[in-house]
């Protein structure tokens, strides 16, 4: 009996190890998963824009499997006679293994490996809006909801570090991180400047602007030299000098009008706004006319290129993984060589699912490795 025993202890460490051995020499790319979140009801740019498309919760999508429906992470119940939270903004913390979801009121952390809640704080009922994750993935800046604060949080516990106040930047908005941690990025929508803070000391060490009205979505290079900003009554972008803070170009999207007096997603011709990861190309949407147009960003001031119809109103995009996809808040899925729509977002109902919250993560033997930035930020440091 016991030689039995013995010999089936054996046999058995064979086959793990005949297995450990077949996983291990199996390619990188055998054991790596590339997803999509996507965290609705979006309604940020008013329902007749946007609306309830997908319900509600955190909408994951395989995007090596032309991003097919996966599964949806459970947020929050709500009673039929309550109307769910819009989602303001969402980020990643691949060291802390969290995802985070920006409501009005509240922030909440989702673990990426299981899709329970970690932890949700309120700050007072003073949160949240477009969030940003320190490039270490170690501290939060969290804008207040429309007020002229920003709030310090530890990305691992929610627990608050300390606030920024931004006087020249009411109505907090926008969060831009630069590449390497030294400097972060406030915008308000009360606000034509951006504030500036210094992380080590958690103060507005600088101002940017003014820009020739509010500012709206940004973006900045990989070296943070230059900003890239939507403003207020402008189909395109400016451009400002990050070493003067001045703003230096402004950009107009030719061959497509716009009124004021027609309803606008956010109340702005253009809302959204990304640079690619190599930094030759800037892709701003077209919520009047429904397009995302792409400009040369090797040229400046930058030089429009060709336009990409959207499948319904565009009022956020960003860049995926390697600046391989694109995707813009109306839901298309673009390839960013060709500039040819791929796919379209749908839920496990085949409904189709648009929102502005949307982040892509790269998964090695079930671990979170990579992710990208909301914001669509340059990544070019040289």
């Amino acid at each position: 009996m016991r030689l039995g025993r013995f010999a089936s202890i054996i046999l058995c460490a064979a086959v793990l190890a005949a297995a450990a051995g077949e996983a291990m020499a199996q390619p990188r790319a055998a054991r790596e998963r590339d997803l999509l979140y996507v965290a609705v009801p979006n309604r940020a740019g008013g329902t007749e824009f946007m609306g309830d498309y997908g319900g509600v919760g955190i909408l994951v999508f395989d995007v090596r499997s032309d991003y097919r429906f996966v599964k949806r992470i459970p947020t929050w119940d709500y009673p039929a006679s309550v109307e769910p939270e819009a989602m303001r903004g969402i980020e990643v913390s691949i060291p802390a293994g969290l995802l985070y979801i920006a409501m009005r009121t509240r922030l909440a952390a989702f673990s990426l490996t299981t899709d329970k809640m970690v932890w949700e704080q309120t700050y007072d009922g003073q949160c949240c809006d477009r969030l940003s994750v320190s490039p270490d993935g170690t501290t939060i800046y969290a804008p207040g909801d429309g007020n002229a604060t920003w709030y310090v949080i530890d990305a691992a516990t929610g627990d608050l570090i300390a606030t920024v106040a931004t006087p020249e930047s009411n109505g907090a908005h926008n969060t831009v991180w630069a590449l390497d941690g030294s400097r972060v990025f406030m915008s308000g929508q009360q606000s034509p400047i951006i504030s500036v803070a210094d992380p080590a000391t958690h103060t507005v060490v600088q101002t940017i602007g003014p820009f020739s009205n509010v500012v709206r979505p940004f973006t900045i290079n990989g070296r943070g030299t230059l900003l890239f900003a939507n403003v207020n009554d402008l189909l395109g972008f400016e451009v400002a000098d990050l070493e003067t803070g001045e703003m230096i170009h402004r950009v107009e999207v030719e061959g497509y009008g716009w009124s004021r007096n027609r309803r606008l997603p956010h109340q702005v011709p253009s809302h959204g706004i990304a640079l690619s990861p190599d930094e030759t190309e800037i892709w701003v949407v077209d919520g009047v006319n429904r397009y995302v147009h792409v400009f040369d960003a090797t040229a400046m001031p930058p030089e429009q290129m060709m336009s990409i119809p959207t499948r319904d109103v565009p009022a956020w995009l960003t860049f995926g993984l390697d600046g391989e996809f694109v995707y813009p808040s109306s839901g298309d899925v673009i390839d960013a060589a060709t500039k040819e729509i791929i796919a379209g977002l749908t839920d496990e109902f085949g409904n189709t699912v648009r929102s502005e919250k949307m982040i892509e993560v790269l998964f090695e033997d079930g671990q979170p490795v990579r992710t990208v930035d909301q914001f669509g930020i340059g990544m070019v440091l040289d």
